[in-house]
């Protein structure tokens, strides 16, 4: 519980912090400032991560106060915050989004045969280049954590060659989604349940040879699905959140268990 505790609370006091030092800095040179502009600056993690694609808090708090961007353009703040926010401008509330979080669709790691051994730079953007990585699977994670050193919230490591996602530490800011070079993570719902953790778009007999711990597009979760909420498309199963209601027998039939919760 601690360690969800201390990071909520030290972002919360940086942003009163950071508010409280703009509007002293602002009232020192004479620059008007509107109270609500202010407001939104305290109600913000902080972070300044450049998730949002602004320069920090402060020029996000003035782009959603001047209508550039709804609230839910901070992918770091909590659905609440965002409530909040949409609340102190005067916003219908389905205009604060959700909240996300990254998963990684691979299943592989050391799981995944590799083709070929790799002595280049310890990096997944670098291996990458070389015939497209040293994975049998062309889309499996290589596993050297370009994904967890931009993450500015400590949310990812690396164990067994795959890239895990710490979902109470993620904030769906989408640093990861960036830098992987195979494409791999995905930002969905926070409240989803499941993911298909897979990417593989080759037909199963190819998948098969690589890794065993991929879709092999059967369609048993097609078929045990009573909401129709997923789908084998391009020899891939792929979840439609906004119909999904975590019912979970996707999982249970999956002969390769990649369909997995979160």
């Amino acid at each position: 519980m601690t360690e969800i505790i201390i990071p909520v609370a030290a972002m919360t006091l940086l942003g009163l912090l950071f508010g409280a030092g703009l509007a002293l800095a602002l009232k020192i040179f004479g620059i008007e400032v509107d109270p609500k502009m202010a407001l939104i600056i305290t109600k913000l993690p902080g972070a300044n991560c450049g998730a949002c694609g602004k320069a920090g808090c402060a020029g996000f708090a003035a782009a959603v106060f001047h209508g550039e961007v709804p609230p839910s353009a901070c992918p770091v703040s909590s659905d609440e915050t965002r409530q909040e926010i949409a609340s102190i401008l005067g916003l219908d509330q389905g205009s604060a989004g959700e909240r996300m979080t990254a998963v990684v669709k691979c299943n592989g790691g050391e799981a995944a045969k590799d083709k070929y051994t790799y002595r280049g730079i310890k990096s997944c953007k670098a291996a990458s280049l070389v015939f497209g990585g040293y994975k049998a699977c062309s889309f499996g994670c290589l596993g050297f954590g370009d994904c967890a050193d931009v993450c500015p919230f400590g949310a990812i490591s690396v164990h067994k060659g795959l890239a895990v996602i710490n979902h109470k530490k993620c904030t769906g800011c989408g640093n990861c989604v960036k830098a992987c070079p195979k494409g791999l993570i995905e930002l969905i719902p926070a409240k989803a349940g499941y993911y298909v953790k897979c990417n593989s778009k080759d037909p199963a007999p190819v998948k098969v040879k690589a890794c065993k711990a991929s879709c092999i597009a059967c369609r048993k979760c097609e078929k045990a699905c009573s909401v129709t909420a997923i789908k084998v498309d391009a020899n891939l199963s792929r979840i439609d959140y906004q119909k999904c209601q975590n019912i979970g027998k996707c999982a249970e039939v999956c002969p390769t268990k990649v369909i997995v919760k979160i």
